[in-house]
């Protein structure tokens, strides 16, 4: 059984180590705050004090936030490829730009080490659950050597390409689809509160269609309604990292994308208006227009 190692025991982290350990693979963590390692460990995990004590690691996942924070814990002082043994493998399941992802492969050249680039789509609750999407971007057989860590904490998980970067790619187009979807449940569910429709009218309606008849509106929908707007695992901060990397990657290609452009800046103005909030907390800023809450 490999020895696997998670660095950034954050939401999704700690809910991706709980499930490696569930599948019985031994699950070392770091996390700069030292409280997480100890929750790891009363899982049943270890706890790392740095990352030289993942040395005998074969399998590294790392769920950090930003692309900066990914190359420091590769490639910075005392980072992983000065530790790990030859043979390892590094998996990026942090949510980054592919230009950035392409600077970790050049980073690791003629380490010795195998380079995974796995964006997830789940959540909180999905990464909890062992039901997270997996867009993975590897050489074939890296890929297939690595399919027992990857099912342990993936319900789904495609192979998008052996190019590194292509996860991440994939992961940008499908966060355009998210940021407007989710803006599109705010503003509708504002709209009919604001006309005077009551919010379990719409709740009823709305899942009934086709359209909203989904896990994604109904979690959102249920999160505005009972009015839990923190805490809820989907801080707006990752959303605008998110949103921000699809938009980032449409001036690379010299495509304007109309939508995502009007999410972004919506969720720009929910962060600064609700500093602590979550994803859902932005219907807060359409309610303002109306002075109507959205509520059961």
């Amino acid at each position: 059984m490999k020895n696997v190692a998670v660095v950034g025991l954050g939401n999704m982290g700690m809910g991706m180590a709980k499930n490696l350990l569930a599948a019985g693979f031994e699950v070392t963590g770091f996390d700069l705050r030292r409280e997480r390692g100890q929750m790891l460990a009363e899982q049943g995990g270890k706890a790392a004090a740095s990352l030289a004590d993942l040395a005998e690691a074969d399998v590294v996942f790392v769920m950090v936030m930003t692309g900066a924070q990914v190359m420091d814990v590769v490639a910075g002082k005392g980072g992983l490829i000065g530790c790990l043994h030859k043979g390892a493998t590094i998996i990026v399941s942090a949510t980054i730009q592919p230009a950035e992802m392409r600077a970790v492969e050049d980073a690791i050249a003629g380490r010795g080490l195998q380079l995974i680039d796995s964006p997830v789509s789940g959540g909180q609750f999905g990464a909890e659950a062992g039901t997270l999407t997996m867009m993975v971007a590897a050489e074939t057989a890296i890929f297939e050597n690595n399919q027992d860590v990857l099912q342990a904490v993936g319900e789904e998980v495609f192979h998008v390409g052996e190019a590194i970067g292509m996860g991440q790619t994939v992961k940008a187009a499908l966060q355009a689809l998210i940021g407007v979807s989710f803006v599109g449940i705010f503003e509708s569910l504002a709209l009919g509160a604001a006309a005077g429709v009551k919010g379990e009218t719409l709740f009823k309606v709305f899942s009934s269609t086709h359209v909203a008849d989904t896990p994604f509106f109904r979690n959102c929908a249920e999160r505005i309604m009972a009015r839990e707007f923190e805490d809820t695992g989907s801080h707006i901060s990752t959303m605008v990292k998110d949103v921000g990397i699809s938009m980032a990657l449409a001036r690379e290609q010299g495509m304007p994308l109309f939508a995502t452009s009007a999410a972004y800046e919506l969720f720009q103005a929910g962060i600064s208006r609700f500093p602590e909030g979550d994803n859902w907390a932005i219907v807060k800023l359409l309610e303002e227009f109306s002075g109507v809450e959205v509520q059961w």
